[in-house]
């Protein structure tokens, strides 16, 4: 039984604690469900999104850890490629064996339940990538999905950008 922790914003701490993980983010497909990934022997790996996600304008991130039963249907991928279906045992196994698993995810298309929840946590801020993987070096995009208008800094990019000649 992998056991899985989902970053969310320490807002919904109370509420997960009380109701569970709701089942609101979505896939490439758009069915409903949970992101997570497994606890891996690095920290930084296993709590990469959270640079990400803080991104979106959560401030301070907290990792809800869950149990999943091995044979529990899950997706996993590079978050930019398709992903397939495996047991969630496999699953974990495959990130685990990757040379660099920075990228990865695993998609739960159910809610989990408070009484599956294992405990609740605190993530150091600092952890993870921002824009993608090896995004040192790389201009950002400039597009309006990845950079949205009034953004922090994004008039800035966009300027930059536009003298590139993107």
């Amino acid at each position: 039984m992998p056991l899985c922790p989902h970053l969310t914003s320490a807002d919904d701490v109370r509420s997960i604690r009380r109701a569970g993980v709701r089942a609101r983010s979505r896939d490439h497909e758009g069915t409903a469900g949970v992101f997570c990934l497994p606890i891996l022997p690095s920290y930084q790996l296993t709590h990469q999104w959270g640079r990400e996600l803080r991104r979106g304008g959560r401030r301070t991130m907290a990792a809800v850890d869950f149990r999943l039963p091995d044979d529990e249907p899950a997706f996993v991928g590079h978050y930019g490629r398709a992903h397939q279906e495996l047991p969630s045992a496999e699953a974990a196994a495959l990130i685990a064996g990757c040379e660099d698993a920075r990228g990865y995810e695993v998609f739960v298309p159910r809610a989990i339940t408070a009484k599956e929840l294992h405990r609740v946590r605190a993530v150091n801020p600092g952890t993870g990538w921002r824009y993608m993987p090896d995004a040192h070096g790389r201009f950002p995009c400039p597009c309006p999905m990845c950079i949205p208008r009034g953004q922090y800094g994004g008039a800035k990019i966009r300027q930059a950008a536009e003298g590139r000649g993107h």
